[in-house]
């Protein structure tokens, strides 16, 4: 008979497993919905069925071709390319002075920037649409209607510089003596040596950011009145009318908008854990 200590590790561990097999389940059920709904007619989604009776697979060629959702498809990739791009540059840019070199102010800048992290979104809306519409007067590329709006704004993340300053404050500073001792200055010790072993937290900046660009719904809204460069989040809207909601097309789209961030995850998934593990936990 086992011994009650043991028998109680077993009954812990495996109400745990229960919790994380419910847990799982119960974060896995709408993405199902998601997917078994892109194949359902408008009548089944409306009935609330789970199962379609026979798959629709001509959903996705109507889901791309009503709402020429191949334009926002590509719209959506070149602003998640720039804006992924920009936030990388800058990030590392900015997160390596607050971590490895010494001037007056640095602490009380690096507390500024964790206090933006504390400012909701809607709140800076309106400030950053009346900027960019003074831009969009006075500069001679236009912003509104155009990629400046929807990317140059949030080319500067808060947490994306803390990520990376987090990481950079654990590279011992002997290497840094090191490449002082070969003539290296900070520019060429941030891109020769640093860039190189950042690659885990770039990553996970990469993905945060593609994600947080690939969903972006609001703001495009906001800064854009035609197709021309509106997003796919905003194409998905357009299956909803006075009529009612298309929900098997709007599910096909969705599905559709889902697959570059699961290739994108998929690619980087141990990057990006690892970033996570090593970069958050530091001070």
């Amino acid at each position: 008979m086992p011994h009650p200590s043991r028998r109680r590790a077993q009954l812990s561990q495996a109400l745990t497993y229960a919790g994380l097999a419910t847990a799982g389940l119960a974060a896995a059920f709408p993405f199902a919905w998601m997917v078994l709904s892109s194949f359902m007619t408008r009548g089944e989604t409306l009935r609330r069925v789970f199962i379609p009776e026979t798959v629709q697979w001509e959903n996705y060629v109507v889901a791309w071709s009503e709402e020429d959702f191949g334009l926002y498809f590509e719209n959506s990739l070149w602003i998640a390319f720039l804006v992924v791009g920009g936030t990388l540059l800058f990030s590392l840019m900015t997160a390596y002075p607050l971590a490895r070199m010494d001037f007056r102010g640095r602490e009380p800048v690096f507390i500024v920037i964790l206090a933006t992290l504390m400012v909701p979104e809607t709140v800076t809306m309106v400030p950053n649409f009346l900027t960019v519409t003074w831009l969009h007067q006075v500069s001679p590329i236009p912003w509104l209607n155009n990629w400046p709006a929807l990317t140059i704004p949030f080319m500067a993340s808060a947490f994306s510089i803390f990520l990376l300053r987090q990481f950079m404050r654990g590279i011992p500073l002997e290497l840094f003596e090191a490449a002082r001792i070969d003539g290296a200055g900070h520019l060429r010790f941030l891109f020769q040596i640093v860039l190189p072993l950042c690659r885990a937290p770039l990553l996970t900046v990469g993905m945060f950011t593609f994600i947080g660009s690939w969903n972006a719904l609001g703001w495009p809204l906001l800064v854009t009145s035609t197709p021309a460069w509106r997003p796919i989040a905003v194409a998905l809207q357009k299956f909803v009318s006075e009529a009612g909601s298309e929900v098997h097309l709007q599910m096909s789209g969705a599905v559709i908008a889902t697959i570059p961030v699961l290739i994108l995850y998929g690619l980087v998934q141990k990057e990006f854990t690892e970033g996570i593990s090593m970069s958050g936990l530091k001070g």
